[in-house]
């Protein structure tokens, strides 16, 4: 086989067969494409396939690889097993977990299995779930197992305080169920393969001598399970390829050990290091600044990136004046990319945290721009979101039996399955919506429901009478108080609870900043808001959109044109990374977005930004300063040039320039330099003011057609000029506000260039 088209350190990749191999892969270096060939070349020596195991992450990247393997030896890959870490497992356990005293026909436990075994073990131990939530057992067992610790092994290296002890205890009784159940769950499939290989060498030996050659993907993702696993199954003859790049670990915090590829050499001491430094995606500026950002990490191996690309474009940096300026200026540059031909489905943005959408979801929506959520659910079907809006709707709408349905015993209220489904019988039977029923709860319930379903009707009415009399922002506020809604997160010690209580604070935010803007702001049209921006779902999955997702979501991808927005501290990086001192994962985190950049990179933060319901004031973030000023195109410091001559001659222009520095204050907030504005609020230069100032008197210079910024709006086109002199009226559309008529001679209104 030919593989002159590889560069010599893919092709040494390739062709070191014996002993054990590092490659050490940076992004957009062809690692893929490396280690296909290298099990075609395998095949092509003479190598049976099935001597040969490679293992990848997902079921995807496993089929791909087994095709492209196909491809190139002619459909030799036959025998071979190319698969991923759990089906490996499984499959080895359906011919050998007879030995450890289960049946071969084992269940394989999913989530909602596991939650539904603890729950019906925190009945039986009597354990209430608002003290020891599900969630969070379940999360300790997985990282026990992961680690591959026993109750009593888990309690030990635990706080080993009385909470630690019930988690060791459901643990022990949850395994005792699974086995009576002839059951394993995800994490099982691994720890079991790894006990029987243990307590039975034959079958270990019988594996090893079977898989002669080993690789194994995305290594720096492994977690300790899957460490050992290719450890014992190197064996002796030690043929085992680890392909990864530890710049790229961004998993610890479910479970993933970048320990396992640093120290690599150490276990195999044999070990050939190769590192594919040859860039096939991104232009070399881009490159020049992951390089930078990563370079602050300490514990790394050395590798450094480049291309044979040109530099391609500078990497343009925007300073906002808050999410909403930095969401309308991602439209503005997205509209621009269209005008210049890119398509919609090579551009992506990404962000730290999921809440971060929100602003940008309902922003392009106004601007017309489809997108999808990849990797993650849409703000406003996340199931805490959902929770509130479908309170919101019954509040409305009692009759609307849909949303009622979902939150009757949401946070859980003691309503049963068998009493929510009595309630719609009878409703039926009478002809009203279910709350009509709830409010004089069926005699066919037993007594304890029917003082839940009643006590439930109360709270509605209570909260129906009290919207009236409140502000929106503050009842929707009371409304998630008095539900309960986010105390049953608070009480989890999880990320994911975690999560869902930010988003929570993100959607107090969002009703907060809609009653500020809207003139009279209501319930019905704040609801009617929510579900414009949720009509999207129905977008034809062929359609070209724009993507959104986070920057962990991102990994193993790559566009065109990538935006990454909250470049803040304590944002990104994270206030937690900061205070628990996990910089170096959260820099890992930063490079894998920039290089998922292959022409175009935008990079944004903002002065403030309303998130969690909380005004964040931040600076900067550092992984910005790491990069080299040579490498970015600040465009707040690009602004159009001013209209009226700056020179002050008369007496007249000296009040007028005065006039022009007062309002540029004002407007720019003590902020200095000159911005072309795309979006939203943002201050005006002192070349701007003055301009304000010569127009306010010329209010005749305004023609349809024209772009104009307004102080609070931003930029906009003009529709309409009605009237003349004083009695002139604009009529201008925004892309973040609509459209909008002002009185020209007092507006606070500029024309720009371009």
């Amino acid at each position: 086989m030919d593989w002159s088209s590889l560069n010599p350190q893919q092709r040494q990749a390739v062709e070191t067969l014996q002993g054990p191999v590092l490659v050490l892969a940076g992004a957009g270096s062809g690692k893929t494409r490396a280690l296909t060939c290298r099990v075609a070349h395998l095949l092509e020596t003479g190598v049976p396939a099935w001597h040969i195991l490679a293992i990848t992450f997902t079921n995807k990247a496993a089929r791909e690889m087994r095709e492209r393997i196909d491809r190139l030896t002619g459909g030799m890959a036959g025998e071979a097993w190319v698969t991923t870490f759990h089906a490996c497992c499984a499959r080895i356990l359906r011919r050998d977990i007879d030995k450890l005293g289960y049946e071969r026909a084992f269940s394989i436990y999913d989530e909602d299995d596991q939650t539904a075994v603890l729950k019906e073990l925190s009945r039986k131990l009597n354990i209430d779930d608002k003290f020891l939530p599900v969630r969070e057992i379940k999360a300790r067992i997985s990282e026990a197992k992961n680690r591959l610790l026993s109750p009593d092994g888990w309690f030990q290296q635990s706080a080993r305080d009385y909470r630690c002890q019930m988690i060791s205890d459901y643990y022990r009784e949850y395994e005792q169920r699974l086995r009576a159940s002839n059951a394993l769950d995800f994490d099982d499939l691994l720890v079991k393969t790894l006990e029987l290989f243990s307590q039975h060498p034959p079958v270990l030996e019988a594996y090893r001598n079977r898989f002669s050659y080993i690789l194994v993907d995305e290594y720096q993702d492994t977690n300790y399970a899957q460490y050992m696993l290719v450890r014992l199954l190197a064996g002796q003859t030690q043929n085992v390829c680890v392909v990864g790049d530890d710049d790229q670990s961004v998993y610890g915090w479910r479970g993933a050990d970048i320990r396992n590829i640093l120290e690599f050499e150490k276990d195999f001491p044999r070990c050939k290091v190769i590192r594919l430094e040859q860039n096939y995606r991104s232009t070399a500026n881009i490159l020049d600044a992951a390089n930078n950002i990563i370079a602050h990490n300490e514990g790394r191996k050395e590798k450094t990136l480049w291309t044979e690309a040109g530099e391609g474009e500078p990497i343009r940096l925007f300073s906002a004046g808050d999410e909403r300026e930095e969401a309308a200026w991602v439209c503005d540059r997205i509209h621009q990319a269209q005008q210049a031909g890119e398509k919609l489905g090579g551009m992506a943005v990404l962000y730290r945290m999921n809440a971060q959408s929100r602003v940008l979801e309902e922003m392009l929506v106004r601007a017309g721009i489809p997108y999808r959520v990849y990797g993650g659910t849409r703000f406003y079907d996340r199931r805490e979101i959902r929770d509130i809006v479908a309170y919101l709707r019954v509040l409305v709408n009692p009759a609307d039996d849909v949303s009622l349905r979902r939150i009757i015993n949401t946070p859980r209220r003691a309503i049963g399955d068998a009493t929510i489904a009595e309630l719609p019988r009878a409703a039926a039977q009478n002809g009203v919506p279910i709350f009509n029923a709830m409010l004089e709860p069926p005699e066919t319930l037993a007594s304890r429901a029917r003082k839940s379903v009643g006590d439930f009707a109360q709270l509605l009415t209570w909260l129906m009478a009290l919207r009236e009399s409140m502000p929106l922002s503050d009842f929707v506020q009371t409304l998630i108080e008095k539900t309960r809604l986010e105390m049953q997160y608070l009480k989890e010690d999880s990320e994911e609870a975690r999560t869902r209580v930010e988003n929570i604070h993100e959607f107090i935010g969002a009703v907060r900043e809609y009653e500020e803007k809207a003139d009279a702001p209501t319930l019905e049209a704040f609801l009617e808001n929510v579900a414009l921006v949720t009509d999207l779902d129905g977008m034809p999955e062929n359609q070209q959109t724009l993507t959104l997702m986070t920057l962990h979501s991102a990994k193993g991808l790559e566009f065109d044109t990538v935006f990454i927005v909250g470049m803040e501290q304590g944002l990104f990086p994270s206030h937690l990374a900061l205070v628990e001192g996990r910089i170096e994962e959260e820099r890992r985190l930063a490079y894998v977005g920039v290089t998922r950049a292959r022409k175009r990179l935008y990079l944004s933060y903002a002065m403030q930004r309303m998130l969690f319901n909380q005004m964040q004031r931040n600076a900067v973030s550092q992984f910005i300063e790491e990069i080299p000023s040579r490498l970015l195109d600040n465009e707040w410091n690009r602004r159009a040039q001013p209209i009226v001559n700056p020179a002050v001659r008369t007496r007249e222009q000296i009040v007028a320039a005065r006039n022009a520095q007062a309002a540029a204050r004002d407007f720019a907030g003590g902020r200095s330099g000159a911005l072309h504005i795309p979006g939203v609020q943002q201050g005006f230069s002192a070349s701007l003011a003055s301009r304000f100032a010569a127009q306010a008197r010329q209010v005749a210079l305004f023609q349809p057609g024209d772009r104009v910024l307004h102080r609070k709006f931003g930029e906009g086109d003009v529709l309409e000029v009605r009237g003349k002199n004083g009695d002139c009226r604009v009529v201008i559309e925004f892309a973040a506000y609509g459209i909008k008529e002002f009185v020209a001679s007092i507006a606070p209104i500029v024309k720009v260039d371009g």
